[in-house]
């Protein structure tokens, strides 16, 4: 059935052919054209310019991913009282207050008698804040340990008898003065 439907179409298509021969130098005119074409396609190929616009699509994503990475990979959160429970956390605020005041009210105390009973009162503070820190990394280590917790709420305890010591030892270096300042009276 196939074999009648492609002689009918040649049939019908008699006539129509082109069967004559081509000019002369036809195939060399084409082949030359062939040539032309392979040529210009390959100066084209050879002119285009290197592209950055991949590489650069490409380095702007490892960035964005590499500081996506960084900003996870962070140093954890460092426990403290505040971090425990809420009670601790007013505990917390209450001592660093309370320091906070006493400190203001020691540096207002400050003069050449009282200067280095300040100075050695700040060195021991710092003391304290620092092994405050060494307790926050035990905190974070071992956990919400009572022993941490205790030696911590210490911790700042020992910080406001100090300043409280300190600033009872002004005030009786202030009554000295006065004392020794007044005159004399003899009657």
């Amino acid at each position: 059935m196939q074999k009648d439907t492609l002689e009918n179409l040649f049939e019908n298509l008699k006539g129509e052919f082109d069967i004559n021969d081509p000019n002369d130098g036809h195939q060399d005119r084409f082949l030359d054209k062939l040539k032309a074409k392979n040529m210009v396609s390959a100066e084209t190929k050879k002119s285009k310019r290197f592209s950055w616009k991949p590489y650069l699509a490409i380095a702007a994503s490892l960035v964005i991913c590499l500081s996506v990475f960084i900003t996870n990979q962070s140093e954890p959160e460092i426990m403290d009282l505040a971090s425990v429970s809420p009670e601790l956390s007013e505990t917390q605020d209450f001592f660093t207050a309370t320091i906070e005041a006493e400190l203001k009210q020691l540096n207002n105390e400050r003069s050449p008698l009282t200067e280095q009973i300040i100075t050695d009162a700040l060195e021991q503070i710092h003391l304290l804040e620092e092994d405050y820190q060494n307790l926050k990394t035990d905190l974070n280590e071992i956990g919400k340990d009572q022993r941490v917790i205790y030696a911590m709420i210490s911790n700042f305890q020992s910080r406001i008898d100090i300043l409280n010591t300190v600033l009872e030892q002004i005030e009786i270096i202030k009554e000295l003065k006065i004392n020794t300042d007044e005159p004399k009276n003899t009657i």
